[in-house]
């Protein structure tokens, strides 16, 4: 297996050398069959690196403890299935997927259809085999996934116990598939300046690659984001943790991205905009994995021992450099016939100013998160920023990131005129504000949530209100019965309305968001066994504490039975796992979950006489948080396989400037 395993890797280096430049020679002198050759070499080292891929899971599924990184990262006791999620723990393994899901992007372009005998193919595919090189050259030279011990340990370490989790299953696969997704558009658009392709083709040809990877990085963060909400015990969701951080700024520049395309390929406007989004996407990406292998940043994400973050640095630079010479080249095309504006009031003006509060949020995030570094570069001393920065610099840019969604499906394009306004938005700003007078009269005081709420419900119902119009008018020229039409009209405009279906999603999340951030309840006692607790409606009885085995590990647990109103609520049993292998425990909240809030429950400690003493927090409509996660992917898969539709009722509303 080590014999093989390293052949594979340096064998996949060589490999990647010579399709680079098979592609790149077999371009210059449009010679096919270097071009084939080169697609041959893609194939193969795509089957070097699952065979390399194979070769470490069976090592990590047998505890082959003769590898070091099987003896770092699992043990004998370990349950198989985080055996092979090991695979991502450390840094050689990370990287190994991170190649195989790069090499398996390359192979798919490579070798579809719509590439076929199209012009841009030999660039796309070297631009990425230049990434696989990289990430080779690092696993040959530096990160070796089959280096062995000197002498093989009778058992491992064994694995992280935050990283024993089922987030942790999908999470790092969902990112990873994100980030390397991001590397597609990127070789799309820099292979489009290189052969001075400047229209927007390569945008058409890219729009499911980057609504993929979009996708997978919307996952990977809903998903560690839930983690984080049951598994680290601190009752929230984000933290605003250096590594979030790198995951969030790309998901908010693709997000732009998605949006101001839209312009480009009805306007031939903001192409070099779009070329600068996909590069600052690039680069983020690039940026993150730096910031997880480099140690920098404390992050309970990141791989700490590591020397990788100096390889990743210079790549990362070389990579960017080699971007802007590129978009700098070609500037004077990209700006050649390019639309103008016609008026504020209209739908690309919307998604321009959709564009800069996305782009101002990545970079407020970005600044938050280097300030560190920055700090101590200038003054000695590593100043961190907390949750309150990013908290109050966000929530202002989701109010209006909010607003202007809300607005732009009934706004026309080029130009809408006054009273086309007025009549598209006149009964939702009544309900709204119905809404927001609803809230005072409840009693909240708080000025953000009822704006907030006020907005959230103006963007709900402005999507629903265009999709109502939608239904109505291809029920008037088609006869078809309003059932049937909403589903033909949802079907044949999948890009559109599965775009509204997200919309709708990142409203509920955002209803999550807000409640959750100011109306959380927090409170901790010690309390001994028969004792009780009231918090707002609910009464909380310590019933018991107990100990359990669970395989090598001990587990401290406590009963307790909730009641709200009088009502029986049932038992909650939250945790302490202590693990044979790792110093500090792991905390299991006991978590009961309803539509309007979360009673949130954590042990801190307890005594010889069984008082213990806990944390209990309400966390209010957090489960709205996953709900329209789920919303947005449904949307996002509905969206990915549509194509504009030519039917009656599209152009039935383009001719009255509705849509």
């Amino acid at each position: 297996m080590y014999v093989i395993g390293n052949v594979t890797l340096y064998l996949g280096l060589i490999l990647s050398v010579y399709a680079l430049f098979a592609f790149l020679f077999g371009a210059f002198k449009k010679n096919e069959k270097w071009i084939n050759s080169g697609k041959n070499g893609v194939l193969a080292i795509f089957l070097l690196t699952t065979i390399a891929m194979a070769i470490l899971l069976v090592a990590l599924a047998t505890s082959q403890f003769k590898f070091k990184y099987v003896s770092n990262y699992t043990n004998l006791h370990l349950p198989l299935i985080y055996k092979l999620c090991a695979l991502w723990a450390g840094n050689a393994g990370s990287l190994l997927l991170w190649t195989f899901f790069l090499t398996l992007y390359t192979a798919l372009i490579t070798f579809s259809r719509k590439m076929k005998g199209n012009k841009l193919m030999p660039y796309i595919a070297s631009i990425l085999l230049g990434n696989t090189l990289f990430f080779y050259f690092v696993m040959a030279g530096v990160a070796n996934p089959f280096e062995l011990n000197e002498v093989s340990p009778i058992d491992g370490n064994g694995l992280n116990p935050m990283l024993q989790h089922p987030g942790m299953i999908l999470h790092p696969l969902t990112l990873y598939l994100g980030y390397v997704g991001l590397a597609v558009p990127f070789a799309f658009a820099i292979s489009a300046l290189i052969l001075k392709t400047v229209d927007s083709s390569w945008i058409r040809m890219t729009r499911r690659w980057t609504l993929i990877a979009w996708l997978f990085l919307t996952l990977g963060n809903v998903i560690g984001g839930r983690w984080a909400y049951m598994e680290l015990g601190w009752g929230g969701y984000w933290a605003w943790d250096p590594v979030e951080n790198a995951s969030f700024m790309p998901w908010l520049t693709t997000t732009a991205f998605l949006h101001s395309v839209m312009i480009q390929e009805r306007k031939q406007m903001l192409k070099v905009w779009n070329v600068s989004l996909i590069i600052i996407s690039y680069a983020l990406t690039l940026f993150g994995t730096f910031l997880v292998r480099s140690g920098i940043l404390t992050s309970v994400h990141s791989f700490t021992n590591s020397n990788l973050g100096l390889y990743f640095l210079i790549f990362m630079a070389i990579a960017i450099l080699f971007a802007l010479y590129m978009l700098m080249s070609r500037f004077h095309l990209l700006k050649r016939d390019s639309g103008q504006f016609e008026s504020f009031l209209s739908k690309e003006s919307s998604f321009l100013v959709n564009n800069l509060i996305l782009v101002g949020a990545a970079f407020a995030v970005f600044w938050g998160t280097i300030f560190p570094l920055v700090s101590e570069a200038v003054n000695g001393v590593k100043v961190k920023v907390g949750i309150p920065y990013f908290n109050s610099v966000m929530s202002p840019l989701l109010l209006a990131l909010l607003f202007i969604m809300a607005i732009c499906p009934l706004i026309a394009w080029q130009k809408s005129s006054k009273k086309n306004l007025q009549r598209n938005f006149l009964l939702p700003s009544a309900l709204s504000t119905t809404v927001a007078f609803l809230l005072l009269a409840l009693g909240i005081r708080q000025a953000y949530p009822v704006i907030a709420f006020a907005i959230i419900s103006f963007m709900i119902l402005t999507h629903l209100l265009e999709i109502y119009r939608g239904v109505k008018a291809r029920h008037s020229v088609t006869n078809e019965t309003y059932p049937l039409a909403f589903i033909k009209l949802l079907t044949k405009n999948r890009r559109r309305y599965g775009g509204y279906i997200v919309h709708i999603g990142i409203a509920f999340i955002a209803i999550g968001i807000v409640g959750s951030q100011n109306f959380q309840v927090e409170t901790m006692k010690t309390m001994a066994i028969g004792e009780s607790i009231e918090i707002e409606d609910y009464k909380i009885t310590y019933d018991d504490l107990g100990l359990k085995q669970e395989g090598m590990n001990d587990v401290i647990f406590a009963v307790l039975t909730i009641k709200k109103d009088g009502k029986n609520l049932g038992k909650v049993m939250p945790e302490k796992i202590f693990y044979s292998n790792w110093e500090e425990p792991s905390t299991e909240v006991g978590l009961l979950s309803r539509w309007d809030e979360d009673l949130y429950t954590v042990i801190s400690s307890w005594e010889q006489d069984r008082r213990a003493t806990f944390v209990f927090r309400i966390n209010p409509l957090v489960k709205w948080i996953w709900f329209g996660s789920f919303i947005v992917v449904i949307g996002t898969i509905f969206a990915l396989f549509g194509r504009s539709s030519k039917e009656i009722v599209p152009k039935y509303f383009n001719s009255r400037q509705v849509v």
